[in-house]
């Protein structure tokens, strides 16, 4: 069974903006899928359409044998989504924000808090549950935005961008929380603007360009072609870089950009950085190496 199956999917706007122009796209049950595309490709339209958000103009989608149109509320109980946006209430206390959402669903506070207090705990946010979310880090908003999506045990996981704003040690946490979820059975579809997530994470991955999916593949295919990628990192300090080579070059006192070969991974290089002293407190992919993606996905 597929998980997700979209079939000439079309979105029209009323300024005859076309967002989708037929899409084709099947996600296997199981599978941990990228979406990948610049912004206003389609993504957050083909997103907003599976979840019910946006009305297509024509064409299918079923999510898990489920009919869009027929099925509605069955469609949306298979899926939990994270937003790119934050979009609750931020005077709520964490765990209420949790249950509230088991609530919409019909489940009851007995069945959910527990449920909560688990989901909480390997996202560690347990110690954070009575604080109003306004408290949180953009980190941590990021991470309580998952617990709640994943409270009414969804078979389908949306998360647009869920890295974004999170610091490096807690991304590569919330990755082995991601893969840990997916092994247990939860398709999960992901877009990100981290190249290196989508090679961490995901089996397969598609590029949508101008509202088309241009290219449809395993992610090993897809990057086998890329040959370089840059990063700029925001660290304690500089002092000492002139040791760890040529890839590691200084901006200024607390930023370095850091140059990837083909197969070489941004975190052996964070961990590089931590050996010689050196604590990266942010990072952002510079390179136009997801450019170069969509460039070769484009002339294929």
């Amino acid at each position: 069974m597929h998980a997700i199956e979209l079939k000439n999917l079309r979105k029209t706007y009323s300024s005859g903006t076309e967002a989708l122009k037929g899409i084709d796209l099947r996600v296997a049950e199981g599978d941990f899928f990228a979406l990948l595309g610049v912004n206003g490709a389609g993504k957050s339209t083909t997103i907003g359409i599976l979840t019910g958000l946006v009305t297509k103009t024509s064409g299918t989608v079923s999510v898990f044998g489920y009919d869009l149109d027929a099925q509605l509320d069955l469609v949306k109980q298979q899926i939990g989504v994270v937003p790119q946006e934050f979009n609750f209430n931020i005077f709520e206390k964490v765990i209420d924000i949790v249950i509230q959402q088991a609530g919409f669903y019909g489940i009851p506070r007995s069945v959910a808090l527990p449920r909560a207090e688990e989901i909480l705990k390997k996202l560690q946010l347990w110690e954070k549950r009575d604080v109003q979310s306004k408290e949180l880090s953009g980190g941590m908003k990021r991470r309580l935005m998952i617990a709640r999506a994943l409270v009414h045990q969804p078979r389908l996981l949306i998360l647009d961008e869920p890295t974004a704003g999170v610091d490096v040690e807690l991304r590569r946490g919330m990755w082995e929380y991601l893969q840990e979820l997916n092994s247990s059975g939860v398709t999960i579809l992901l877009t990100t603007h981290y190249l290196e997530e989508v090679e961490q994470l995901c089996k397969n991955a598609a590029v949508i360009h101008g509202g088309k999916i241009m290219l449809s593949d395993t992610v090993r295919n897809l990057t086998s072609s890329l040959e370089k990628e840059l990063y700029t990192a925001t660290v304690s300090t500089t002092v000492g870089i002139e040791t760890l080579g040529a890839s590691i070059v200084r901006v200024d006192e607390h930023t370095l950009t850091i140059t990837l070969a083909k197969g070489e991974s941004i975190t052996d290089a964070v961990a590089q950085l931590q050996r010689a002293g050196i604590t990266v407190t942010a990072l952002r992919p510079t390179s136009n190496r997801m450019e170069q993606l969509f460039l070769n996905a484009i002339s294929t």
